[in-house]
């Protein structure tokens, strides 16, 4: 019995671990989903994401789900946030210089936790 408490109790450690490892980042958001540079033509729905360089591991990262909420606005739009959370699979590249945030949203993604008129938000995410 006192095995079954040690077990249970490491899950839920091991849970709580790995709902603190959100990373801060930032989001924006697109509209024109194909082609991808993961799926090229292939629709892979409305809850997606273009990774940044630093996400994109070279192509890795096509197919990664990521876990991703807003935490605050980056300008003085009031009300930036939505309650909740949104899981996204990135399908493309944003590609530097003119990517401006971690995760390019689809606008449907950004709705679901962000004042489209903000534009750009600061978020945790986590795979």
């Amino acid at each position: 019995m006192a095995r079954v408490g040690i077990l249970l109790a490491a899950a839920l450690l091991l849970g709580l671990v790995s709902a603190s490892r959100a990373i801060e980042g930032t989001a924006t958001f697109y509209t024109v989903y194909t082609p991808s540079a993961c799926y090229g033509f292939q629709d892979q729905g409305t809850m997606i994401a273009a990774a940044s360089d630093g996400l994109w591991d070279g192509g890795r990262a096509c197919g990664r789900m990521y876990r991703v909420r807003c935490v605050r606005g980056t300008n003085a739009v009031p009300n930036p946030c939505k309650s909740g959370e949104v899981t996204v699979k990135i399908v493309d590249r944003c590609p530097s210089p003119g990517c401006t945030s971690t995760l390019d949203l689809s606008q449907e993604a950004f709705n679901a936790i962000g004042n489209l008129d903000a534009g750009r938000i600061v978020i945790d995410y986590n795979q």
